[in-house]
Order: structure tokens, then C-alpha cells, then sequence
């Protein structure tokens, strides 16, 4: 995971705004909003970076580290993906979560009516059929 995706997903599993970081980090709305863009990446300094990464109880070692991408990216894993889409939504706001959970119910109620027709098409029997 690069260091724009880990700066937005520490600043989303705090759960705060990119002023609440600016305050807290004295660094500016608009270079921390730079930074998670990935506008102004290049230009960071390491002192910005150990700023923000004091706001979420982050050290530069745990940032750069291996272990901090996991816990972070989990759908980047060979684990669940379902259990981490459920911890992200979980993390959401209510009204968020229950319109992204609607899209999501929207989106499987289309595949199982398609599925049925897949299953047909890819059944042995279907398959012997169209051999002869």
C-alpha cells in the first residue's frame, strides 16, 4: 500500500476530518488534503509526515512496516475480504452504511438472477448437450 492510500485509511479508521488532523498535526488543511490527494506527496517532509502520523499514535516504523498494510488493507490479503468490508462499513457513519449496504444488496440480487442462468449453461448435462 503506498503512503497516499495508508495516510487516508489512518485518517478514516480515526475517524476524523482533515481539519481535525490539521489542528492537531499544526499542519494546514489544504497540505494535509495535498498529502492524501497525492498532489504534494513528493514535496513532504519527514517531520509533516511524523506530525500526522503522531495524531493517529503511529510511529514512522509501524507506517513503513509490513504489518501496518495488513491491518490497514486487509481486502489486500489472502484472508476474508467479506469480513473486512464488514469492519469498513462497520465504520461508517449509519446513513452511509446503510445506503453503500443497499448498492451492495442491489448488486447481489442482480448476480443471483444471472446466476441461475450460468449454473444452467455451465451444467454437465448443458455440456453434453451442446458436444452432440
Amino acid at each position: 500500500m503506498d503512503i497516499v492510500l495508508k495516510l487516508r485509511e489512518l485518517r478514516s479508521r480515526s475517524r476524523l476530518t482533515q481539519e481535525e488532523v490539521a489542528a492537531r498535526s499544526h499542519i494546514g488543511v489544504k497540505t494535509i488534503s495535498s498529502f492524501e490527494s497525492g498532489s504534494r506527496i513528493d514535496s513532504m517532509k519527514l517531520s509533516q509526515l511524523e506530525a500526522i502520523l503522531n495524531v493517529y499514535n503511529v510511529t514512522l516504523a509501524q507506517f513503513f512496516s509490513r504489518s501496518i498494510d495488513h491491518d490497514l488493507a486487509p481486502w489486500e490479503s489472502p484472508h476474508d475480504p467479506i469480513d473486512a468490508i464488514a469492519r469498513r462499513l462497520e465504520s461508517l457513519p449509519p446513513p452511509m452504511r446503510d445506503a453503500i449496504a443497499e448498492k451492495i444488496n442491489t448488486m447481489i440480487d442482480g448476480v443471483e438472477v444471472l446466476l441461475p442462468r450460468a449454473r444452467r449453461a455451465t451444467s454437465p448435462a448443458a455440456t453434453q448437450a451442446t458436444l452432440h
